[in-house]
């Protein structure tokens, strides 16, 4: 028990970004219907700790169909989707007062993020996204995601706040997505069902095996879409997106004292580093939308680790927008790099070889001199 929870307590010490996931089963008592204030408070104080030391944390949180639920009583139609929607909409300011709350007297602000699947899987929405949370946790805010449950339908869902983590842990290049559970781990079967399952503290690589000890979401609980399946589907997202996974039991949070040695957990180990996955996924998986040629001074500069400025643009073409990817090459036309392009195609025409100092002018607003920032950038030679 001591070695698991050094381990986790070693896996946050080492994490710079956190993602915390708690879903309704711990959030909301299942006989009132309430918010468990216990729980918040024990969960705020830990995450304030966190960010004490330095931490930036982003909360995904669960609750507000059950707590709109609540509030609207006999008039919430539960099982339809308008229903649930119309629940979120009453439950998400209920929600957000109790983390705001929560969180007052640690002097920390809370801020309120609602994403559909669109918002992590479309590329200009996606910068958009990335951007406004990165701005928050600068600024020392906790951002409260949720679902969109208003307006998502089936067709733009995530289906569970497992998944929506990770994508936001995949955005935001969190080093640690952290899943609360009613459950403190993986076992080898369900704990609840067989006695005899045994509890595993850590997995190097998710494989097929491991994935088959997954099960369903917790019936007793009564609330929340999640299971052990989803936490691994999670999990691999995350993986691969550099992050670590810490599953853990959430039920001990309510005095702030987890993992410091009474909590065991399972931490699912990253398959790369963040920084890798990130110019893996726009190196390999994006398919470029238009070609910018630059000078040979820029080319140097961009294989020294430098980002992309207009000045040294020779010409930019294809129809692209801003967000897409783009290839960059040479005045022979050899590759050089891929990246996230920071202008349409229409404002950039207007900015090639434009110095930093006439850049607005040239604009008629104020964009930046960087057409692709060197985290944006995946190069194609060294």
């Amino acid at each position: 028990m001591a070695g698991e929870a050094s381990r986790s307590d070693r896996a946050i010490a080492d994490a710079r970004r956190i993602v915390l996931k708690i879903g309704s089963s711990l959030l909301v008592d299942r006989r009132t219907n309430a918010v468990d204030r216990a729980r918040l408070e024990g969960l705020a104080m830990r995450v304030a700790g966190w960010m004490a030391d330095g931490k930036q944390v982003l909360v995904v949180s669960s609750g507000a169909v059950a707590l709109g639920a609540r509030r609207l009583g006999p008039k919430a139609r539960a099982g339809s989707l308008d229903g649930k929607q119309a629940s979120a909409a009453v439950g998400q300011s209920l929600l957000m007062a109790a983390w705001a709350s929560a969180f007052e007297p640690h002097g920390v602000v809370t801020a309120q993020i609602l994403l559909t699947r669109d918002d992590t899987e479309t590329r200009r929405r996606w910068l958009n996204a990335r951007a406004t949370v990165g701005a928050l946790l600068d600024m020392g805010v906790i951002p409260v995601v949720n679902e969109n449950d208003t307006v998502a339908t089936d067709e733009i869902r995530y289906g569970d706040n497992d998944r929506l983590a990770a994508r936001v842990a995949q955005m935001i290049g969190a080093d640690l997505l952290i899943l609360l559970s009613d459950v403190d781990g993986l076992y080898t079967a369900d704990p609840r069902t067989h006695p005899d399952a045994v509890h595993i503290p850590v997995v190097e690589t998710l494989t097929p095996a491991i994935e088959a000890m997954a099960t369903g979401p917790n019936a007793g609980a009564g609330m929340g879409a999640g299971g052990m399946a989803t936490k691994l589907m999670a999990a691999r997202i995350a993986a691969d997106a550099g992050c670590a996974t810490l599953i853990a039991a959430g039920r001990s949070m309510e005095a702030g004292a987890t993992f410091h040695g009474e909590t065991r957990s399972t931490l699912i180990r990253a398959a790369t580093t963040v920084k890798a996955a990130y110019k893996q996924w726009i190196g390999g998986s994006l398919a470029p939308r238009g070609e910018l040629v630059v000078d040979p001074g820029c080319a140097r500069a961009l294989l020294e680790g430098k980002s992309l400025l207009a000045v040294g643009l020779v010409s930019a073409n294809g129809a692209f927008g801003k967000g897409d990817p783009v290839d960059i090459v040479d005045g022979a036309g050899a590759g050089i790099a891929r990246g996230l392009v920071r202008y349409d195609a229409g404002d950039l025409s207007r900015i090639v070889g434009v110095r930093s100092a006439d850049l607005a002018a040239a604009l008629g607003y104020e964009g930046g001199p960087v057409v692709i920032h060197a985290d944006d950038l995946a190069l194609r030679r060294t």
